[in-house]
């Protein structure tokens, strides 16, 4: 049941790029936009039933969690700009690259060891992943600029990743994702003051896609992940996030009228027996 959680979340996070690109408010901005409306949500459970245990945050506990607020917000803006260079699934697929860094983090920092089986999970999701990004075609002049942005997303996210799993097995998700979503908009706000960026006059369209983003994309998608950090390996959060390009050329498919190429079909046939791998081979070592 935790496992099937997890993947409704990909289907949250998976209208993301969709939304950004509806929107025409700066990356900052928008990421702005969805986190205030996020903390604002979560701000009365806070208050009425975690109030004691946000006030009982250790140093280190509330220094990390704040660590990873900001990845997580520097993590959005990377991607969202990404967003405007390159193409959907482009962005997507290397944004989901996260898992080598998330594996590489489990081993170097967990001191955790990835079974063979594993690794060709890993491997096979990616093969998939990169067939998918492929089948849809190039981003244009700027895409290596959008490219870059999406891996560097990527990097962010899997640090996100890897402080959530130090911190949620002490720490409760609605408290901590109050937090990190606190700083993670934070984080975004100073950068845009420093950069002169005007932080209002964007209109009610944009103002509408950060609430589908906060609704949709933070609290049934991030939160359920961070949620899952506490029952389920941080390589496995990651692996079924490779799930995310498969729902989105779902939504392009429904929204826009995109028909899927044999080779996306078949490259997320490749991504979901890869996370399929995975989760046995995760649930057996548990």
């Amino acid at each position: 049941m935790k496992r099937l959680i997890v993947l409704i979340g990909v289907v949250g996070i998976s209208a993301s790029a969709v939304l950004v690109r509806w929107s025409t408010a700066p990356s900052m901005v928008l990421v702005l936009y969805r986190m205030a409306i996020a903390v604002l949500m979560l701000a009365v459970p806070v208050l009425l039933k975690h109030r004691e245990e946000l006030k009982s945050l250790t140093r280190k506990e509330a220094l990390l969690t704040m660590a990873a607020g900001c990845s997580l917000g520097l993590h959005f803006s990377a991607f969202f700009e990404s967003l405007r260079h390159t193409s959907i699934a482009s962005s997507v697929i290397l944004s989901d690259a996260e898992v080598l860094f998330v594996a590489m983090g489990s081993i170097l920092f967990l001191r955790k060891k990835l079974s063979r089986q594993c690794w060709l999970a890993v491997f096979l999701a990616l093969v998939g992943a990169v067939m998918v990004a492929l089948a849809d075609g190039g981003g244009g002049e700027s895409g290596l600029w959008g490219n870059v942005l999406a891996l560097t997303s990527a990097l962010l996210l899997a640090m996100y990743t890897m402080i959530g799993t130090s911190v949620r097995s002490r720490v409760s998700n609605t408290t901590y994702t109050f937090v990190a979503y606190f700083f993670a908009g934070l984080t975004v706000l100073v950068i845009s003051l420093f950069s002169g960026t005007p932080l209002v006059g964007y209109g009610v369209n944009n103002l509408l896609t950060a609430l589908g983003m906060a609704v949709l994309c933070t609290l049934m998608g991030h939160s359920v992940f961070t949620w899952g950090l506490k029952y389920l390996p941080p390589a496995y959060i990651s692996m079924v996030k490779l799930l995310d390009p498969v729902f989105s050329a779902l939504w392009g498919l429904l929204l826009f009228g995109e028909t899927p190429t044999v080779w996306v079909i078949v490259g997320g046939v490749i991504v979901i027996a890869g996370v399929a791998i995975y989760g046995r081979a995760t649930s057996e070592e548990e």
